[in-house]
């Protein structure tokens, strides 16, 4: 495995581990960009603390900042470091299914 593929997997499983990050993607993967002040009106967090998460979603690459009217930010989700942790995760199985079958036939005796 690629080591970028793996430090995108690790910042994405880092930011996704967070019930309250998981709940601000759903509801960007819900109803689309939204600004910290539409995702405070839907959570029940602050806006402070919607802005810390949107943060670190920002620096795993999950969501990037549209500059939008009036100076405010809209936060759009981005499906690659998702597609890339998916990536790390189907690259582990493929390893651990090969370990499994070879001690399936060790075994098995073959």
């Amino acid at each position: 495995m690629a080591p970028d593929i793996e430090a995108v997997a690790e910042q994405v499983f880092v930011a996704l581990a967070d019930p309250t990050r998981r709940a601000i993607l759903a509801a960007l993967a819900a109803d689309g960009p939204a600004t910290v002040g539409d995702l405070a009106g839907r959570l029940p967090i602050t806006r402070q603390a919607i802005a810390k998460h949107l943060a670190v979603m920002t620096d795993a690459g999950l969501v990037t900042p549209e500059p939008g009217e009036r100076r405010r930010v809209r936060y759009r989700l981005r499906s690659a470091p998702v597609q890339l942790a998916q990536q790390f995760l189907a690259a582990l199985a493929h390893q651990w299914d090969d370990r499994l079958e070879a001690l399936q036939r060790h075994l098995n005796g073959s």
